[in-house]
């Protein structure tokens, strides 16, 4: 591979499963990836999803972290609308304190779940716009100039975390360029306005922006869906049961399609749009894999690519990781 890669875990807790065997699963990929050489795992704020373990996401990380001994460990991100930059600064300041080096703070405005979900989190949806200012008062929290003179965040208070800017639109990209931060864009489920927003980040670029560090240079991180396997069948095979699953998710949740109604519903329009969300996929052998993954990167000028993985059985996701380990580890 010709750029670092990284993990952005879903946390996925498939049906009839516990959510406690979902989050082992999550730390038994996450040692994989440490020991495969990736560079970090994200994990996401969503919440109300019954399929997703990742609802109290600074719990997964450092439940993650206390089982892994050096990749980096983070949010993909943090939904800093839902939450006061305080808190988010002792919270992030406290797993920095725990694991010195090893954490990152990926920071998105979308509420993460529906309208209703959202009430009950008491927000209004008007949160969002005050998005640009609460990074602001984070990143002085975290660093030793607190935004509220006599109010510190302790622990964070000098820990300056790294921060992240996360988004697939271009509101994401002409902001962290504004301020100088990296920028992730979630082309692996929204991949319309990858282009443009890769070109505006690094034509806005502003090193000098207000967090921009004292070295301070673009930093694209781009996601993608990955999966590796032996031979090319088994690949095939395992694409299949992630996108039927992806199909189940986006437009079954009301009731769980059956193999027949799955291949009607992937036919249907409205199935189609759904799996194009998929678009930025790579599938086939390893080989077949590293090439798609370094022209991905190279056509969007990415410095990092995260990788979703989208291998259905474990041992197949395992296999992934191995498969495509930048330590070479297959």
């Amino acid at each position: 591979m010709n750029v670092p890669l990284s993990v952005l875990d879903l946390a996925r807790v498939a049906p009839g499963e516990s959510a406690s065997e979902g989050i082992a699963r999550s730390v038994r990929l996450a040692q994989t990836a440490d020991k495969g050489g990736y560079a970090r795992v994200w994990f996401a704020e969503h919440h109300n999803a019954r399929g997703i373990a990742s609802s109290a996401t600074a719990l997964m990380i450092q439940h993650v972290a206390a089982h892994t001994s050096r990749i980096r460990v983070g949010a993909g991100g943090i939904m800093l609308p839902n939450h006061s930059p305080l808190v988010i600064a002792e919270q992030f300041g406290t797993l920095e304190a725990l694991y010195p080096g090893r954490i990152d703070l990926g920071l998105g405005r979308a509420p993460g779940t529906d309208q209703a979900t959202m009430r009950a989190l008491r927000r209004d949806g008007r949160e969002a716009d005050r998005f640009p200012a609460d990074v602001v008062e984070l990143h002085g929290f975290l660093s030793d100039r607190s935004p509220i003179p006599g109010i510190h965040a302790y622990p964070g208070e000098g820990t300056e975390v790294p921060l992240y800017i996360l988004g697939s639109s271009l509101f994401g990209a002409r902001l962290a360029a504004q301020l100088g931060l990296p920028y992730a864009f979630a082309s692996h489920f929204a991949p319309a306005m990858l282009h443009q927003a890769a070109q505006a980040y690094r034509h806005d670029f502003d090193p000098s922006g207000p967090l921009a560090g004292p070295e301070a240079k673009p930093w694209f991180v781009a996601g993608v869906n990955v999966l590796a396997a032996d031979d090319a069948d088994t690949a095939s095979d395992q694409r299949r049961k992630f996108e039927n699953g992806w199909l189940q998710g986006a437009l079954g949740r009301d009731r769980t399609f059956s193999e027949d109604e799955l291949e009607m519903v992937r036919r249907h329009p409205q199935g189609q749009q759904v799996l194009s969300m998929l678009e930025h996929s790579v599938v086939g052998t390893r080989d077949q894999v590293v090439i798609g993954l370094d022209t991905f990167a190279a056509d969007v000028r990415a410095d990092e690519l995260i990788v979703v993985n989208m291998a259905f059985d474990e041992d197949q996701q395992h296999r992934t990781l191995e498969l495509l380990a930048p330590t070479g580890t297959a």
